[in-house]
C-alpha cells in the first residue's frame, strides 16, 4: 500500500529535454494559482528506459514558482514542497485512466500567486487540476 502513494524518480520530469518540449508545444491552462502545462502522447511499448532500466512511467510530473513574487528560495522551495504533496497523494485516478488508455502525460505546475499558500488551499487546487486534467483525458481518444 505504501508503493500507492509514491511519487519515485521516474514519475518527475526532469529531462530538459522533455521539459523544453513541454513548454514549446504542450498546452495550457489556468487554475488559479496554478499555471499547468501538459502534453500526451501515446505510451510507447515497453521501453526500457536507458539511465534507470525501469519503465517509463505513464505520467511525469514537475512544479515550479517564480523568482518574481518569491525572492527567497525557503519560500519557493515550500511551495514546491506543499504541491508535490498534494499531487502525490491525489494522482492516483488520473494514473488509472493513462494506464487503461494507454497515454503517456508530462504535467507542470507552475505557482503564479503573490502570497505564501496554506497546504489546504494547495490540496483543493491540485485535486481540482487533476480532475481537469481528467476530463482532458477522456476527450483525447
Amino acid at each position: 500500500m505504501a508503493k500507492q502513494f509514491t511519487l519515485g524518480k521516474n514519475e518527475r520530469l526532469k529531462s530538459r529535454k522533455s521539459i523544453e518540449q513541454l513548454f514549446n508545444e504542450g498546452k495550457k491552462f489556468t487554475l488559479n494559482p496554478y499555471l499547468i502545462y501538459y502534453i500526451s502522447a501515446p505510451q510507447p511499448e515497453a521501453v526500457l528506459s536507458s539511465t534507470t532500466k525501469q519503465l517509463s512511467s505513464t505520467i511525469q510530473f514537475g512544479a515550479g514558482v517564480g523568482t518574481k513574487n518569491f525572492k527567497k528560495a525557503v519560500d519557493r522551495n515550500r511551495i514546491k514542497r506543499l504541491t508535490r504533496e498534494a499531487y502525490r497523494l491525489q494522482k492516483t485516478a488520473l494514473q488509472e485512466k493513462l494506464k487503461t488508455k494507454n497515454i503517456q502525460l508530462n504535467v507542470f505546475f507552475i505557482y503564479t500567486a503573490k502570497e505564501l499558500p496554506e497546504y489546504d488551499e494547495v490540496f483543493k487546487k491540485t485535486g481540482a487540476i487533476l480532475k481537469k486534467l481528467n476530463t482532458i483525458i477522456d476527450e483525447i481518444k
